[in-house]
């Protein structure tokens, strides 16, 4: 540390990553509370030699009278793993200086390592464990403790095995929709003709217990087909919530919530129920592509699919309050439980990938949903800048543990939002499809020449359904026939 950072710290506004201590009569007991607090936080500064003013909160600077004994001090605590259980410094985070005739003390603690939390104090962990707020340290809750814990494994909290469940335990028709997605997108793969249960295995939604010899769901499996009762009976605070408020009322202008009753409540379905309301009315630049048609699909509405997979891949699912996405006239807010496995910094960064959930992620990315390089978030900060927009706030706040994306995005001036009506409504509402819609157009982009009877045999409907979903994506402009009561399906968008 040089002169003028102790200068900066001496005049620091913000002090919560700064901890000061007198230390007039020896290491004070309480810099090893600090040290856990800012190893098991986002790391921080703690310097010997300065008093704190109760009244007016001014650091002073008084000095310490030997500080190579207070050095070897620190050094001999920090190696007794009676007393620390575990060191994360190295040589050049502690050391002396000199300011204004004056010696101080200097302990520069970094982030802990995933793999090294928790760090605390003494020899119990629920005891000795410590974190930071903008009040100061704190005892961690057995709660917190053990998300610390179940973050330290490299193998994907996602892969638990549920040997309570088993595969008939899922909703089919998740499983049915995922399915169709994976044949559109992976024709003639080899995992297409699989019985489900052998799928599910494959793609990490089930695994074989060696306890019993069956096959049960995975927790990736549960989160990604489960039914909300089914996934809350193993996930109590388990919650998901989309909310849009595009005027002034008060009022939700849309919602959806895992717990609605009238769909699964999965992040599988959860992802496509929300996705086009989410980027609905952000603006979309006059483009073509090589074949003259119009450019829809942007970077920065891709920037926004990403956003929402990384929540659902990275939550930590045990955590408190939710997924909850807010959805306002300029501004979308993105905020799911858990902390970064790396810092906020490598995470803008890019290029290091650390999913909390591997299986999610990779079941997600087999209906290409997500990025593997770990390049989402710093994708995400390039596109906001080279389209002007203001930088995306990223928050990362423990007590409880949450992550809080916070993105200001450009509204197409022709939706008119401010001053919405039904009208409004309802072509914002026809650009969302339900289920059955979803399903249709996908055997239809598929097999353009199939008929209703083949299409209700696949999804096991009736010719009925079928047929009123024909005539719901016709007048949503998402198909039309090639000649006007017969022949091939033409996909519009």
């Amino acid at each position: 540390m040089q002169m003028i950072d102790l200068v900066s710290i001496l005049n620091a506004q913000e002090r919560v990553n700064i901890e000061v201590k007198a230390a007039g009569g020896g290491i004070p007991n309480s810099i090893w509370e600090t040290y856990s607090s800012f190893a098991n936080t986002f790391g921080g500064t703690i310097i010997l030699g300065i008093e704190e003013d109760k009244h007016t909160k001014k650091f002073i600077p008084k000095g310490v009278s030997d500080p190579q004994q207070m050095l070897s001090d620190i050094w001999n605590t920090l190696n007794n793993r009676q007393k620390i259980h575990t060191n994360i410094l190295l040589e050049h985070h502690v050391y002396s200086l000199d300011y204004e005739g004056m010696h101080f003390v200097v302990m520069e603690v970094p982030r802990a390592d995933r793999r090294d939390k928790p760090v605390y104090i003494g020899q119990d962990m629920f005891r000795g464990t410590f974190r930071r707020n903008h009040e100061g340290d704190y005892h961690c809750s057995e709660a917190e403790v053990k998300a610390m814990l179940r973050d330290q494994t490299d193998t994907p909290q996602d892969a638990l095995i549920l040997e309570d469940l088993l595969n008939r335990d899922l909703n089919q028709e998740s499983i049915h929709r995922y399915r169709i997605m994976f044949n559109n997108l992976k024709p003639g793969h080899i995992w297409s003709k699989l019985e489900d249960e052998e799928f599910l295995l494959k793609i990490g939604a089930a695994r074989k217990s060696q306890a019993d010899g069956q096959v049960h769901p995975t927790l990736a499996g549960l989160l990604f087909f489960g039914d909300f009762v089914t996934i809350t009976n193993e996930l109590p605070n388990y919650f998901l919530d989309y909310r849009e408020r595009l005027s002034n009322d008060t009022r939700w202008s849309d919602r959806v919530c895992s717990g609605d009753g009238d769909w699964s409540g999965n992040i599988f379905d959860f992802y496509f129920k929300i996705i086009d309301r989410l980027t609905a009315d952000v603006k979309r630049p006059f483009a073509l592509d090589a074949d003259m048609q119009r450019i829809d699909d942007t970077p920065v509405h891709k920037a926004l699919r990403e956003c929402l997979a990384n929540a659902l891949i990275h939550a930590d699912y045990y955590g408190r309050r939710g997924i909850v996405i807010d959805k306002e006239f300029r501004k979308i807010t993105i905020s799911n439980p858990g902390t970064f496995r790396i810092s906020v910094d490598e995470a803008i960064a890019g290029g290091i990938s650390d999913a909390r959930n591997g299986r999610v992620f990779n079941m997600f990315s087999l209906i290409n949903v997500g990025e593997r390089s770990g390049t989402g978030l710093c994708d995400v900060y390039n596109i906001w800048e080279e389209n002007g927009f203001k930088r995306p706030e990223l928050i990362e706040s423990v007590e409880p543990d949450r992550i809080t994306l916070s993105l200001e995005i450009e509204v197409d001036s022709n939706c008119g939002r401010n001053d919405r009506n039904h009208d409004s409504n309802d072509r914002d509402r026809d650009r969302v499809l339900t289920e059955n819609e979803a399903q249709v157009l996908a055997i239809l982009r598929r097999e353009p020449s199939i008929n209703a009877v083949q299409v209700a045999a696949e999804m096991k409907v009736s010719v009925s359904t079928v047929n009123r979903v024909y005539k719901s994506l016709k007048r949503k402009s998402y198909i039309a026939r090639d000649n006007q009561t017969r022949g091939e399906w033409i996909i519009l968008k």
